[in-house]
């Protein structure tokens, strides 16, 4: 999967990142990554974002693009939620690493893909 942010030039930026730690619905997906990171800042920059899904299977390909924002999320009660025992491989100070945030991507709408077939939807938020 890749996520895509917009440097301060407007131009889009592509990224492989691992699945996301947490998916609510079609609407909100969880990543982790680095507070350093250039997209941490390219998102707080700007938090228009995509994310893009895809299989591609021995006969067929089929992606799913969603369009939204990005939130960076500091606070400690949404890295527990997240975090897993292996990830001080890439946070040395643990689920309290100050180098360690939630990317919460929005979804708002996107674009299915399968069998040279397009069709693009909404997603409707979910009720609290």
């Amino acid at each position: 999967m890749v996520i895509c942010s917009l440097d301060e030039q407007g131009y889009p930026n592509v990224k492989a990142m691992l699945r996301p730690r947490r998916i609510e619905g079609l609407n909100q997906f969880f990543f982790s990554t680095n507070t350093s990171s250039m997209r941490v800042k390219q998102y707080l920059n700007d938090p228009k974002a995509c994310i893009y899904f895809y299989h591609k299977g021995l006969i067929k390909y089929t992606g799913v693009m969603l369009k939204g924002t990005m939130e960076v999320l500091t606070d400690q009660e949404t890295k527990n939620m997240i975090w897993r025992r292996g990830d001080t491989i890439f946070y040395k100070g643990g689920v309290t690493d100050p180098d360690y945030c939630v990317l919460k991507f929005h979804a708002e709408s996107g674009r299915y893909y399968c069998d040279l077939k397009t069709e693009s939807f909404t997603v409707e938020q979910q009720q609290k």
